[in-house]
């Protein structure tokens, strides 16, 4: 078989990449019924943005090590300009200043940094001496890289990729080996202060949110709607769904936003309990080989990079899911590879990216080629 496969295809982890094809083959299936049974506007342009982000991450999965290390700091960098760029003149859409116009597409800085928040914090854990990793040196300046950008992307505002841009970082902090009491203080000190932010922190609307998750029957022709209408959804699909392109609450309009945040909701109504552990599944296999690269990497900097990345997904694949079952209140986080939107999409691709790399780099290691 090595003889009539080409080893650049055969070596490839296809174990992954089959199941993330079919994924993103039945996104697509529930795009096009998202939009009334037409391949417009959503299927076509999530396909061709998969393609157009496949490439990107095959070029960021041959990259070098140490290119990857040298540019780390100027992408963090220049993802923070960009993010002062926002506020400064950022295209308003939705009641938010989150993108900056380029003319051909709207670009969504927050997003990019939530891969290069984990790419900087791997960079700097691996040029910190082992004998740093118990003092002030080890949290103070990453905990300025966080706050940072976390501040900034607050200011638009955003508190879904805020708290996504946080999870990706603590996550480093973790995998690194900081001492545990700092999480456990830092879990105390958030308990403490989340009351203060609920108030004084959160817009109106990011309040009513919350006051929603708690009660959603409270007002459920108003804030409560949303997630109303998303557990009919999901409950009336049953074990096997109505069938596809039958969904009534997408279709009929009941459901708010069938092809971005609730795009479970809208599979699920379809496809029922059976399509619902399809697509858990799908992403379980994703998720476990990450973990797996991370696991066989043969230093921390890869090692950081691949379990940052998993985090990243995850928090994605979780956020949303809690988020569709009323289990979360909404964030605006969409579902991977499956949702219609092109930040969401470049994000989870540099991830993926970056996981192939990684993979890369732990095959080509001299422990991997002679161990």
């Amino acid at each position: 078989m090595n003889s009539i496969v080409p080893a650049p295809i055969a070596r490839q982890p296809w174990q992954m990449l089959i199941p993330l094809f079919a994924l993103i083959a039945f996104g697509a299936a529930v795009l096009y019924s998202a939009a009334g049974g037409s391949m417009q506007p959503y299927a076509s342009s999530h396909l061709i943005r998969f393609g157009v982000f496949l490439a990107m991450a095959s070029v960021i999965a041959v990259m070098p090590r140490d290119f990857v290390k040298f540019m780390t700091y100027p992408a963090y960098i220049g993802v923070l300009l960009m993010l002062v760029a926002v506020e400064a003149m950022g295209f308003v859409g939705g009641g938010s200043q989150r993108w900056l116009n380029l003319g051909f597409m709207q670009l969504q800085p927050s997003e990019l940094m939530k891969p290069v928040i984990i790419l900087t914090l791997a960079r700097f854990y691996d040029g910190l001496p082992v004998g740093m990793f118990n003092s002030w040196q080890a949290f103070v300046p990453a905990g300025a890289l966080i706050g940072l950008p976390v501040l900034l992307v607050l200011m638009q505002p955003d508190l879904g990729t805020s708290l996504a841009i946080v999870f990706g970082g603590v996550v480093i902090m973790f995998l690194a080996g900081l001492p545990m009491k700092w999480f456990v203080w830092g879990a105390g000190a958030a308990a403490v202060a989340a009351p203060l932010a609920f108030f004084f922190g959160l817009q109106p609307y990011q309040q009513r949110r919350v006051t929603t998750f708690l009660d959603p029957e409270s007002d459920p022709l108003g804030a409560g709607y949303h997630i109303t209408q998303s557990k009919i959804a999901i409950g009336s699909g049953g074990i096997t769904g109505k069938g596809f392109n039958e969904g009534s609450q997408s279709h009929l309009n009941y459901l708010p936003e069938p092809h971005t945040d609730f795009v479970f909701a809208t599979m699920a109504e379809e496809w029922g309990l059976i399509g619902g552990v399809f697509v858990i599944g799908v992403f379980a296999i994703i998720l476990s080989w990450g973990w797996k690269v991370a696991r066989a990497s043969q230093d921390r900097f890869a090692r950081l990079i691949a379990g940052g990345m998993v985090a990243t997904i995850f928090f994605y694949v979780a956020i949303n899911l809690m988020m569709v079952m009323g289990l979360a209140p909404v964030v605006g986080i969409p579902l991977p590879f499956m949702s219609h939107g092109g930040s969401s999409m470049m994000t989870n691709m540099i991830c993926i990216g970056a996981l192939l790399m990684v993979n890369r780099w732990n095959r080509n290691s001299p422990k991997a080629r002679f161990g």
